[in-house]
């Protein structure tokens, strides 16, 4: 039986590994059942289980870069888990925008004339910045989880999704410089058989695209955040 003294150092270890708290808590459960397996089975002290499961956990905390998401460097542990579940969010981001783009190919055949097009045009991308501020407006009270120098103890991200969330400002920008434009070379193309500026039908098309898909998985990280938040509520009521 771990004491709550031993299970202390046991979460003192891992925020020395400055790993996101959920991921922290995760890992606690498994090397704190580690820990006391090692002590049933070899009859150890909790002193000499707990060091020889650091040993087995060494690899894991090695350090190395994940620079898309982290300037500085991570335990290796932390970079598979974020990656693995990035790549997760990113797929079904892909997704919903796939679906997104399927609707801009229907407002080019519903469009009577470029200047309606480019009106709808405005719409579906102006979307993509109004439901992201609806979405923070009533979760205001989270805001300051998602800023990059809000940590937990002033060492700790809350959870691996929050640099994430972190990103939503960039990429309302980049959408914000998309909506003032008129997007009507695709309708030129496609209902006009306009095909002399084949580069910007692409652009117009492709840029937006990307863009919505950024802004997709930065929803789905916040969402994703915010689970996690509810998930370690206690351990936060009673640690702060």
């Amino acid at each position: 039986m771990i004491t709550i003294e031993q299970e202390k150092q046991v979460t003192d270890y891992l925020i020395f590994h400055r790993l996101p708290l959920d991921i922290l808590l995760e890992i606690k459960d498994h090397m704190m059942s580690q820990v006391a397996d090692i002590q049933v089975e070899e009859n150890m002290s909790f002193e000499e289980a707990f060091h020889k499961t650091q040993k087995l956990w060494e690899s894991d905390f090695r350090m190395t870069k994940y620079s898309v998401f982290y300037a500085e460097e991570i335990p290796a542990i932390v970079k598979k888990m974020v990656r693995a579940r990035n790549n997760s969010l990113l797929k079904k981001s892909v997704l919903w925008g796939l679906v997104s783009l399927a609707m801009t190919f229907v407002f080019i055949y519903l469009a009577n004339g470029a200047d309606q097009y480019t009106d709808l045009f405005r719409i579906q991308n102006g979307l993509f910045i109004v439901v992201p501020i609806l979405l923070w407006a009533f979760n205001y009270r989270m805001l300051k989880y998602i800023k990059h120098d809000h940590k937990y103890k002033g060492k700790l991200f809350y959870t691996q999704y929050q640099q994430n969330a972190a990103l939503s400002l960039s990429m309302l920008g980049l959408m914000a410089q998309i909506i003032v434009k008129k997007g009507k070379y695709p309708y030129l193309f496609f209902r006009e058989h306009n095909y002399s500026e084949v580069g910007y039908v692409l652009v117009t098309l492709l840029l937006p695209h990307i863009v919505q898909v950024l802004i997709i998985f930065v929803m789905l990280s916040f969402f994703e955040h915010k689970k996690a938040l509810a998930g370690m509520q206690d351990f936060l009521d009673t640690h702060t």
